[in-house]
Order: structure tokens, then sequence, then C-alpha cells
């Protein structure tokens, strides 16, 4: 099986199911984007990464990479490898002792933990050429991790708008402190538009 190297391209809402986000992973030497739907709790996991902010406790995905780590397990690499009925099956590839073994696992989650672990995501030719699509005019959006409303809304519908930088920062400090990470990303969104400006 040749495996093809996936990058995480974003983050957005879905637009097909209501409560639920589209992981978009893009082929790393080519055009096709394979949209995966994924849960409120997993997107949540693997935005907090995405982005680099800290909680303040460990979350499930931190708490297994610690896990892990404690007991010398390393996570190699991240494989989606079956497509069937619209979902996608991934397996971990870890080492412990010198030894390799695979894990099922669930895609977003298995996405959650590469991130955690910085290792490689792979797929086959065969599931991106069932699932993978080429979206036109798509050259130089290639950092986008917010939502489509986020995108549309931009800094002028914010409700932080009023805001300085710094009070945002600080703001932003006390919703990861809080938890509120649906909070902290829109914060997050907001600081980095007005550096853009």
């Amino acid at each position: 099986m040749q495996k093809i190297r996936l990058n995480i391209l974003g983050l957005s809402v879905s637009q097909t199911q209501s409560g639920a986000y589209a992981l978009v992973l893009s082929e790393e030497s080519g055009e096709r984007r394979i949209p995966i739907i994924i849960g409120p709790v997993e997107a949540q996991a693997i935005a907090i990464q995405l982005e680099g902010l800290k909680p303040p406790r460990p979350l499930t995905h931190d708490l297994i990479k610690n896990i892990a780590l404690a007991f010398n397990i390393v996570l190699l690499e991240v494989v989606i490898y079956k497509l069937e009925e619209g979902i996608f099956y991934s397996e971990l590839l870890c080492e412990m002792d010198g030894r390799e073994v695979k894990i099922d696992s669930r895609t977003s989650d298995a996405v959650a933990l590469a991130l955690r672990f910085k290792c490689p995501i792979y797929t086959t030719e065969e599931i991106l050429n069932k699932a993978g699509i080429v979206l036109e005019g798509e050259e130089g959006k290639q950092e986008s991790t917010t939502t489509s409303e986020e995108e549309t809304g931009g800094s002028v519908t914010s409700p932080f708008a009023r805001y300085t930088l710094q009070e945002l920062e600080e703001i932003l400090n006390e919703a990861v402190q809080n938890e509120d990470y649906e909070k902290a990303s829109t914060l997050r969104d907001e600081i980095n538009n007005r550096k853009k400006n």
C-alpha cells in the first residue's frame, strides 16, 4: 500500500450536518482535499492543538498522550486506511519496547493524537480517489482554521471589536483558564485579524 501524506488544512462548521464540523485534510503534494465530518468535542480537541492553546488541566487526548509517554509508547504515524459507507477508518501505528502495534481509532481521535505527538498522517490513493475533492480558487487559503461564520463575519461584527489588543489578550487568557475554548477560539481569531490589518 502506497501511503500519501496529508496535512490539516482547517476546521469549519459543517454545512450538511447541524452541530457537526468538517475537518479538511489536504494532500501534501497535490490539490485534493478530504472533508471529514466530526463531532464538536473532537473538533475542539483538534482546534485547541492547532491554535496552541494550553488548557489548565489535560483534556482526554492530552491524557492519552501523557499515559503513552509514561509507558514509553510513541505514536509513529496515523493511517486513514478505509472509507466505507461514508465512514473513514484509521489506525495508530505505535511503538513500545522496539515492537510496533497497530491500534484501531476513529479518524477524529487519530488526528487529535497525531497533532499532539507531531507525527505524520497518511492515507491511500484509493481513498483520495473516492473522497478527494479539488476546490476552485483555493490558492493562498492554506492557513484557514476558522469557521465559516467567522470568515464571513470578521471583526466588523465581532462582539470584541470595541476592545484593545491588550484587553483581548487578557480576555483570551481568562477564557483558557475557565476552559471556555469556544470563546477563546473567537478571541484568537479577532486578535489574528487585527494583527494582519
